[in-house]
């Protein structure tokens, strides 16, 4: 059994809760219909909206938010996906806010509206931004020199003919420049030339043929 002195103190928690809740309510019900339109909306916008992030940068949303999300949303070679769940989120989100933000500032309910809903896609635009150099510093861009085979490059250092000698190459793997040994089986190779990898020696050296 409870004593009276703990059920007092449950008595005032609740009075002081239902206290706090009826005023949220009146305030609300004091405001003008667009502006408490635009609080419905930024509340539980903003608390979804906090969940995604959280989830997103602990790499529990990695696969179904980023994948589907953005690579649909703005890659050209998959569909465009734009109406998803984490977009209509990030829309709302600026929407809502900027609604609330300017509404004494700015007097015709329909700039205010227009103004929002320029927001909201900014928002879009800018978390696809961020999202998408999140995924570029995880990927692996680590260099394997596999990476080179049936790549063109352009020779540095002159190739000596029948493998009498090697030379260098530049070739580009992953978006990064690299300076690498190179064979040619045929003919000499100068400087200033392309050339295309078709094999890879000792895990090392690059044999190379003119293009």
């Amino acid at each position: 059994m409870y004593s009276d002195k703990e059920i007092l103190k449950v008595s005032h928690y609740f009075r002081i809760n239902n206290n706090i809740f009826l005023n949220h309510m009146e305030f609300f019900d004091n405001l003008e219909p667009l502006l408490r339109s635009f609080w419905y909306i930024a509340i539980p916008v903003s608390f979804v909206f906090l969940i995604q992030t959280v989830m997103t940068f602990v790499g529990a949303d990695a696969q179904d938010g980023l994948s589907a999300d953005f690579d649909g949303d703005f890659d050209s070679d998959g569909p465009m996906q734009v109406f998803s769940l984490r977009n209509l989120i990030n829309f709302l989100l600026g929407f809502s806010w900027t609604g609330i933000s300017f509404y004494g500032i700015i007097t015709s309910k329909i700039g205010l509206i227009l103004a929002s809903t320029f927001v909201g896609a900014f928002f879009v635009f800018v978390f696809f931004l961020i999202i998408k150099q999140i995924r570029k510093l995880s990927e692996d861009n680590s260099f394997r020199i596999s990476d080179t085979l049936g790549k063109n490059a352009e020779v540095y250092l002159t190739i000596p003919a029948n493998k009498s000698g090697f030379g260098k190459v530049l070739i580009s793997v992953k978006g990064s420049n690299h300076e690498l040994p190179a064979v040619s089986s045929g003919d000499l190779i100068p400087t200033g030339s392309l050339v295309k990898v078709i094999k890879i020696e000792n895990n090392n050296l690059l044999i190379v043929q003119k293009i």
